[in-house]
């Protein structure tokens, strides 16, 4: 990795699927960090506030049958997470479309 100070620091990287690909990303860390770990150049340099004002790096993770908006950017990683649905304003390379 070339920019790890960005990152809260972790000792493993956990598993979540995100619109229904398994990903790893690092333990510790707000869904944002890990979306940036994942898509370094686009979550870089999208629009977003990273302290949860602007609510466009909104997600929905699975909560059982339904779904549960967060904002990425406060919301920590939790190994087997799955995220359904992702903002508009979230471009994440080869995951989204």
């Amino acid at each position: 990795m070339s920019n790890p100070d960005i990152f809260t620091p972790y000792e493993r990287l956990v598993e979540i699927t995100i619109l229904d690909k398994k990903c790893e990303v690092p333990e510790n860390n707000t869904l944002l960090r890990c979306f940036q770990f994942l898509a370094m150049d686009s979550v870089s340099q999208a629009d977003l506030c990273w302290n949860g004002d602007c609510l466009n790096c909104q997600v929905w993770i699975k909560n059982g049958e339904k779904e549960k908006g967060v904002i990425s950017c406060r919301t920590k990683v939790v190994e087997g997470m799955e995220i359904v649905r992702l903002s508009t304003e979230m471009e994440l390379a080869g995951i989204s479309t």
